[in-house]
């Protein structure tokens, strides 16, 4: 069977809900049939990624479909932006550069996207019912999606999220359907400590380890705790569809697809059975570090943005305590969660402390951290796997807790007793 479009799409195409429209639909149709799908089906809600400035081309196209009167048609929301307009002063890039990301922004404001600017859309009060078809773009958000929510989102990139968007409408075909869904990797925790499972800082390197394993794969883990904060899971999917290319995961007894093994198998047999020991993690561990120990200049959380939860652990470990004259400490987050945090009073404690926010963007993608720094800590995989290309900075990975100790005392301190397997 080829792929067809129905009577409103094939209006759309010949131009008759406009230009805006008609190129949208162009976009999807074509993505469509390099997807093999026989049809286009109705999402509820887009995350679109393209907001980011990625040079001329980027702007060029936003410019292009928002001049011809493109109109989102379901509730879409913005990933991260190149400029954080609360704290505009930390940008240390191209003022040209600066005023074309701007504009950038702009023009999706303009097609009626919601102004989140960031990464983490479920956190910013956009979450899709279980079964629910959205496009979403952005790595974390889309394995997220999948994954925890248990929505439907095939791993959509610049230019497609804003068609989906304006159309409402997305190819019938990858993570959408069922069959695309069945865990095809089993992975066992094989002799990890219960120490060990019981801390945050597992799930991040676990997370980098699987997407190196299964890369487009989807895994199923079992051995894990159930009911796993969403925190951690965020952590996980985020790491591996950074390492590998990973849209969808199951966790037995944690996430909504996986009420039991079988279920995440859909009653059918793993194609491979894969193990997790101690010293795999602990490589996996080591191999988001490009140094191990010496003096420190940045450390940088929040990638993906801070949870209020994971900003309610950074001012219980900070205790009252400031961070070294010679660090900066970066904590991205969402302007929601920031407005939770004010309410709370932790911005104030965290200001005093030393901890510079960030809102609207991320700092690997956008200048912000000094050029003379030269290493930098962080307690997220993902920021561990992009920052060394991306800033030219040596990059140390490590929990929560050793990234605030090392902050707080200049140079790098890690907790190795948790990753021995003694």
């Amino acid at each position: 069977m080829t792929f067809r479009l129905g009577a409103r799409d094939e209006a759309r195409l010949a131009g008759e809900e406009g230009p805006g429209q008609q190129f949208a639909m162009r976009l999807v149709s074509r993505a469509a049939e390099a997807m093999g799908a026989k049809a286009l089906l109705d999402v509820v809600g887009a995350h679109v990624d393209a907001c980011l400035y990625l040079g001329p081309a980027t702007l060029d196209f936003a410019e292009r479909l928002a001049g011809a009167g493109a109109q989102v048609t379901v509730p879409t929301t913005l990933n991260v932006s190149s400029l954080d307009l609360i704290h505009p002063e930390l940008y240390r890039g191209d003022p040209d550069d600066g005023r074309a990301a701007r504009r950038l922004m702009e023009c999706y404001e303009e097609m009626g996207c919601r102004p989140t600017w960031t990464c983490t859309p479920y956190q910013a009060g956009e979450r899709p019912a279980f079964g629910e078809n959205v496009a979403w773009a952005e790595s974390n958000a889309i394995v997220f999606a999948n994954s925890v929510l248990g929505a439907r989102t095939h791993r959509y990139g610049d230019f497609i999220d804003i068609c989906c968007a304006v159309t409402g409408r997305a190819p019938a075909a990858g993570l959408h359907l069922d069959e695309a869904r069945r865990a095809t990797v089993l992975v066992h925790l094989d002799g990890v400590s219960d120490e060990l499972v019981n801390r945050d800082v597992l799930y991040p390197v676990l997370g980098g380890l699987l997407g190196r394993m299964v890369g487009k794969e989807v895994p199923v883990l079992e051995g894990l705790p159930s009911g796993l904060s969403e925190d951690r899971l965020k952590a996980l999917g985020a790491a591996a569809a950074s390492t590998g290319a990973v849209g969808l995961f199951h966790v037995v007894g944690s996430t909504p697809e996986a009420p039991t093994l079988e279920a995440a198998l859909q009653g059918r047999r793993p194609d491979s059975v894969l193990s997790v020991t101690p010293a795999d993690l602990r490589s996996a561990r080591d191999r988001l570090s490009t140094v191990a120990a010496g003096a420190l200049d940045v450390v940088s959380l929040g990638t993906p943005h801070y949870s209020v939860e994971e900003f309610a652990r950074l001012v219980e470990l900070l205790d009252s305590r400031r961070v070294h004259d010679g660090v900066v400490l970066y904590a991205a987050t969402s302007r929601e969660v920031l407005n939770e945090v004010s309410l709370r009073g932790w911005e104030a404690i965290l200001l005093t402390a030393g901890v510079r926010i960030v809102t609207d963007t991320c700092t690997y993608v956008t200048p912000i951290i000094d050029v003379a720094a030269r290493t930098a800590m962080t307690d997220s995989a993902k920021w561990a796997y992009y920052a060394p290309g991306n800033l030219g900075l040596e990059v140390v990975f490590g929990s929560t807790e050793d990234c605030v100790e090392s902050a707080v005392a200049g140079q790098i301190v890690r907790d190795e007793r948790i990753w021995s397997d003694e």
